[in-house]
């Protein structure tokens, strides 16, 4: 574990550094739709995109990098994980960053690619063939047949990285795994931690602003059944579309706890454009704004338009702001909201949702009936927990090797990971101050 131990060290050094935008090559490979059935699509191929960088790279001696792509378009994932390019010099190594199918412009059928049965394609098992694939494709081509490969990846994009180490070691030498949740995928995992977490983020700040946000909530379900409530809600929120059910007003709920998932999530110790303009320590930039303002539900929309309005919108949809899916902490939008929901719905179990007792929030309950039944209706399938469990391991991890599990302590999603080293072949870092895969930005 040499190697990827030097990486970390590095990291540590390096850790409160911003991404900088670093040019890339836009290239694509042909990859089979199903790794797995030789019958079901025969010969079909759809165009992967990929990202690369070799202007450090010692060829046939350097290291090659691989970020595993996630739940998004890759140069989203590019332009936000600046370790890899602070690092990639000194170990003169060939970058490349590889895209999710299902995601960004990797989409195996187009605007059908999610219509039956061509979702079934979109699976983790089918984007490490498609990494495995590449790698393979990239060491021929580039004679780098002795070049070790390192992964890295952040959230799903860890675990992805994890899973590469697990499932490919003849390909893959080590990987960086940060804030990866990869103990999710273990059918009897804890799933209450997440909004307790977001809880703990505000509350470290001050107690006085989780308490006013619970009173604001309090508030705000107290108006709403009131006559004329739901409009001065609507007015309150600067909403677009005004509230016209209960229905509608639970969705506003929703929209508002996403915005505090965010707020916790990326609470960088600096300004971001992560997939919104946040400012740096946004926590604490809420809670001022909730604690100034004499009016507590008024205090909850100017901490939810941290979010929502870093392009300084007159009002707001929350209908396209957010989208309710399967995975109670967000999906997103566009059609990487639906490849994301039809995984949550499949392969990767996520956490439940608010319970008002243990958290801030609402009680806006995410259980396994409700689960199934969403997933039922919206995709036609039935998670199938116990495969995930038995394919990519859960918490029998024992056997791994030459991998870096990081976490930060604010990140909420860190209880979901590995914390504790299961060998001493396993690297685990707790990055105190740290929020989601900060360590790779």
């Amino acid at each position: 574990m040499k190697g990827v131990a030097s990486i970390v060290v590095v990291c540590l050094t390096l850790i409160f550094t911003n991404a900088q935008t670093v040019p890339f090559k836009e290239l694509y490979i042909d990859q089979y739709v199903d790794h797995f059935n030789f019958v079901s699509y025969g010969e079909t191929i759809f165009k992967e995109r990929y990202l690369l960088q070799d202007q450090w790279w010692k060829p046939g001696v350097g290291p090659i990098f691989f970020y595993t792509g996630n739940e998004g378009s890759i140069e989203e994932f590019w332009d936000n994980t600046g370790f890899v390019f602070d690092i990639a010099p000194e170990f003169n190594a060939l970058v490349v960053f590889a895209e999710h199918r299902f995601y960004g412009k990797s989409l195996p059928f187009g605007n059908k690619s999610f219509s039956h049965p061509y979702v079934g394609l979109l699976s983790i098992e089918q984007a490490l063939g498609d990494y495995a694939v590449l790698l393979s494709t990239l060491k021929q081509e580039l004679n780098a047949t002795s070049c070790p490969v390192i992964t890295f990846g952040g959230s799903y994009g860890g675990m992805l990285s994890a899973y590469m180490r697990f499932k490919y070691p003849n390909l893959v030498a080590g990987s960086i795994a940060a804030s990866a949740p990869i103990f999710l995928l273990s059918a009897n995992s804890k799933r209450d931690f997440f909004w307790e977490d977001v809880t703990k983020d505000f509350n470290a700040v001050s107690p006085k602003c989780v308490d006013r946000v619970k009173k604001a909530f309090v508030m705000m379900d107290i108006i709403s059944k009131k006559p004329g409530g739901l409009k001065e809600l609507s007015t309150t929120f600067a909403l677009c579309k005004p509230l016209t059910s209960m229905n509608d007003y639970h969705h506003l709920l929703g929209w508002i706890r996403n915005a505090f998932t965010y707020l916790a999530m990326m609470d960088y110790p600096y300004p971001t454009s992560f997939m919104v303009n946040l400012p740096g320590y946004p926590v604490k930039v809420a809670c001022g704004t909730i604690l100034n303002n004499t009016d507590a539900v008024k205090g909850l929309y100017q901490a939810s338009e941290i979010f929502y309005n870093s392009t300084g919108r007159p009002c707001f949809d929350i209908w396209a702001d957010f989208i309710e899916c399967a995975d109670p902490t967000g999906c997103g939008l566009g059609f990487n909201s639906r490849a994301w929901d039809y995984q949550a719905c499949t392969e990767i179990h996520l956490p439940a949702g608010s319970n008002n007792i243990t958290d801030m929030f609402p009680v806006l309950p995410f259980t396994n009936p409700i689960r199934n039944q969403y997933c039922q209706k919206t995709w036609g399938v039935a998670p199938r927990d116990l495969w995930g469990q038995a394919q990519f391991w859960a918490e029998n991890i024992k056997s791994a090797s030459n991998i870096v599990f990081s976490n930060g302590d604010l990140d909420p999603w860190h209880r979901g990971g590995v914390t504790q080293t299961p060998n001493p072949s396993v690297g685990v870092i707790m990055i105190k101050g740290g929020a989601h895969h900060l360590d790779l930005r």
